[in-house]
């Protein structure tokens, strides 16, 4: 029920307001597939991430799905899922006041909460700083603290997320280089470890290269890294892979 309600707050954000309510918004599909994947049901696996993110009258949002295919493996399980809705709350938007200093360009209150299929369900909450720096297309760190909303979810502790884009001119089209960083550098139980997980995408806008500028930023190819070193929680389990990715935004 929990994944249906997600998939369909991807799909259905935009036109769920109307008026001034929601100033932009993007809607993206991407297939990706790798191998080298530690703590799952295979070490190769295909996965179709659905995903939005948008600005509206009070603050931002960003939101995925998951649905990740096994390949190759002896356990029976074939798929799975995983996703995260993320709304903020923008403190300039909401006093209609710009709420700036230094590189600091907005403070948000910021929320996460996370599902998927097992002990996963949590609630992150925290503050969100947007900052502009030359090169970024936009660059916001979030601070939260995690709670862990299912049982055996032992992941309470404090987590750091920087989120980026960068967009390099090359040729008639760009590379765009984004993603994100969850560190959780602070834990409650003794027996979910720290972890650190960097996950950058490297792309190609290849649309606009092929047809021109009236298809920028639709068609992109490339790859996605993934590190994450005591992956999920659990010491010594330090993942490092990259999958290829193809992602069209509508």
């Amino acid at each position: 029920m929990k994944k249906t309600c997600l998939c369909l707050a991807l799909m259905l954000s935009p036109q769920a307001f109307a008026g001034d309510l929601v100033q932009w918004w993007d809607f993206s599909a991407t297939a990706l597939y790798g191998e080298d994947y530690d703590l799952a049901a295979s070490d190769k696996q295909a996965t179709i991430t659905l995903e939005t993110a948008g600005g509206w009258k009070y603050g931002d949002w960003f939101a995925f799905q998951d649905f990740i295919y096994f390949k190759g493996n002896d356990t029976g399980m074939e798929s799975t899922t995983y996703g995260e809705i993320s709304p903020r709350f923008s403190a300039s938007k909401i006093l209609g006041e710009k709420i700036a200093f230094g590189p600091v360009t907005d403070l948000s209150l910021a929320l996460t909460y996370e599902e998927g299929e097992g002990p996963v369900h949590s609630l992150l909450y925290g503050l969100g700083v947007d900052v502009a720096v030359p090169y970024f297309t936009y660059l916001n760190f979030n601070t939260y603290r995690r709670n862990g909303m299912s049982t055996g979810n032992n992941s309470d502790g404090w987590q750091f997320t920087p989120v980026f884009r960068i967009d390099i001119p090359v040729g008639s089209a760009n590379i765009v280089l984004d993603g994100f960083i969850d560190w959780v550098f602070a834990t409650d139980d003794n027996g979910y470890e720290e972890n650190f997980h960097f996950n950058p995408q490297l792309k190609y806008d290849l649309g606009k290269s092929l047809f021109g500028d009236h298809q920028a930023n639709k068609l992109l190819v490339g790859i996605e890294y993934d590190l994450w070193t005591n992956k999920y929680g659990v010491k010594g389990v330090d993942q490092d892979t990259y999958s290829v990715i193809a992602q069209y935004h509508f």
